[in-house]
């Protein structure tokens, strides 16, 4: 390894440096010595895709080299060949419109390794692959150390005797290092390639930044702010003036530029003080008929508001039976329903509420949203299915009368936002009905939870509430930190599973 470092700097390619990348491509590639770039292609290259041709000078000598192509991945089979990906050599091959950066070369001079310059390089066309939206990096990697194997081992059998550690491979150990996965093999790769057997190992990179070309105007936001209705129990004369107020909750989220508002679980329960001379299953059947009216305002607020609303939650009947419902009203005018799975025992003891059948995750112009009414959050399979459906924010309106009830909801919700590598989000009622039978005081600290990694919170709490304080509670979540902390997370919890070990399947709709 060279010794008294001056100067580390990553050039563009140009033809000028022909003649030392020559030397360099030979020495490198000493068990191959007629495989180096003649200088037309070199000068193909760079007339093709300049930006995709760099060099790695140290001290001012070039110590490494990464040449890439952009491909319409599309086009070419699954089993490929070097030969079949340049186009016989011509990198004819190479579109600006395709959606792949295809690796053509990369290797580092013998006396410069050691000093991490082939990360750089790899860091160079992580960035570049960012930069032109395309969805991944792919490229042919050699397997130079099976030639020694081959007798003994299949070219999968040894891939997997190299990720365990078990044999060492220089060339895919620092791919592997370098967070890209083998997808295939290939065999008859390159041409010559004796030391692998001509074999390859076909690895991927994938941009998780990526963004498919769409012919409309709408974006999915990267940045989502969420309005949170930390809501006031107290009577309403009518259905009209509980609405006005949830529409000055609305105008008031959506004035910061919002693009969810979140109301809380059974927020239209004091509407049940004028049927408290009915018994308590009766009273709650009775409010149920409003829910129609409530989800067509909400729905019209969403459209002039510009906002998507989470309706918490209400009774609704359907085939005679009550049910624990809550509607997500898009800006666009849509209309989506979820259920609460799980009731408490007092919602079946005192109300007679069934738990409901549907568990879905819900698409939206800022990304996957799923919403567990309370009581669901405390159960883990659910917010786990919704995560393997790539849910993003987690929404929780709840309903709880003590702080031990409370401190269930609230934790249980910190835990689904470390396990699932997502958002979430939770909001309740706070005050009391003293009018209304089976509503007792509420206890509520409205929150938003993130992960616990570099790129959060170290406490995991974006946002929270004062306790038991009508109020809303405005914070925005980067779901671009999501994408990187699947990939590159100190811990990840999702891909981390022991799949080989136990399953988890969603039966209901």
């Amino acid at each position: 390894m060279i010794q008294n470092i001056e100067n580390i700097e990553l050039q563009f390619l140009t033809i000028n440096d022909y003649q030392e990348l020559r030397s360099a491509m030979i020495e490198a590639y000493s068990t191959m010595p007629d495989s180096y770039w003649k200088e037309d292609h070199i000068q193909s290259l760079i007339d093709k895709f300049p930006e995709g041709q760099v060099i790695i000078k140290v001290n001012n000598q070039l110590a490494g080299c990464a040449l890439a192509i952009i491909l319409d991945y599309a086009s070419f089979e699954e089993q490929h060949t070097y030969k079949e990906i340049t186009g016989n050599f011509t990198f004819d091959t190479h579109t600006n419109d395709g959606d792949v950066l295809y690796g053509i070369d990369v290797f580092i001079k013998s006396e410069f390794r050691g000093l991490r310059l082939g990360r750089r390089l790899y860091d160079y066309r992580k960035e570049l692959c960012e930069k032109l939206n395309l969805r991944g990096i792919a490229f042919g990697g050699r397997i130079p150390n099976y030639g020694k194997h081959a007798d003994k081992l299949s070219p999968k059998e040894y891939i997997e005797k190299v990720k365990r550690k078990e044999i060492h491979d220089p060339v895919l150990n620092f791919q592997i290092s370098n967070d890209f996965h083998p997808t295939r093999v290939l065999k008859g790769y390159l041409a010559g390639d004796a030391a692998s057997n001509e074999f390859a190992v076909l690895l991927e990179w994938d941009n998780i930044y990526y963004e498919k070309q769409t012919k409309t105007a709408a974006t999915k936001k990267k940045i989502v702010r969420l309005g949170l209705i930390q809501w006031q129990m107290r009577l309403y004369k009518n259905l009209e003036e509980l609405m006005q107020q949830a529409e000055f909750f609305v105008d008031a989220v959506s004035g910061y530029r919002s693009d969810f508002a979140l109301f809380p679980e059974f927020f239209n329960a004091p509407l049940m003080a004028d049927n408290n001379h009915l018994s308590e299953s009766e009273a709650i059947r009775e409010l149920s008929n409003h829910t129609p009216a409530i989800v067509q305002k909400f729905s019209e607020l969403a459209i002039s508001y510009n906002i998507n609303i989470i309706t918490g939650s209400m009774p609704e009947i359907k085939d005679d039976l009550l049910y624990n419902v809550g509607y997500l009203c898009r800006r666009d005018g849509t209309v989506d329903r979820y259920e609460k799975l799980h009731v408490t025992p007092d919602e079946a003891k005192v109300w007679g509420m069934q738990g409901g059948n549907v568990l879905k995750t819900f698409d939206t112009d800022c990304g996957k949203i799923g919403v567990l009414i309370c009581y669901d959050s405390e159960f883990p399979e659910l917010s786990r299915l919704l995560a393997d459906e790539g849910m993003d924010i987690l929404f929780i309106p709840f309903l709880t009368d003590t702080q031990n009830g409370y401190s269930r909801v609230r934790h249980c919700a910190q835990a689904r936002a470390i396990e699932n590598e997502c958002y979430v989000a939770i909001a309740g009622s706070v005050g009391n009905l003293p009018k209304v039978h089976n509503m007792d005081i509420q206890f509520a600290q409205s929150m938003v939870f993130t992960p616990c990694d570099f790129a959060f919170p170290a406490n995991g709490i974006k946002a929270e509430a004062t306790t038991n304080t009508e109020m809303i509670l405005i914070a925005d979540v980067d779901i671009g930190a999501l994408r990187e902390l699947n990939q590159f997370g100190s811990v990840r919890n999702l891909k981390d599973r022991r799949k080989d070990i136990f399953s988890l399947t969603k039966t209901i709709k």
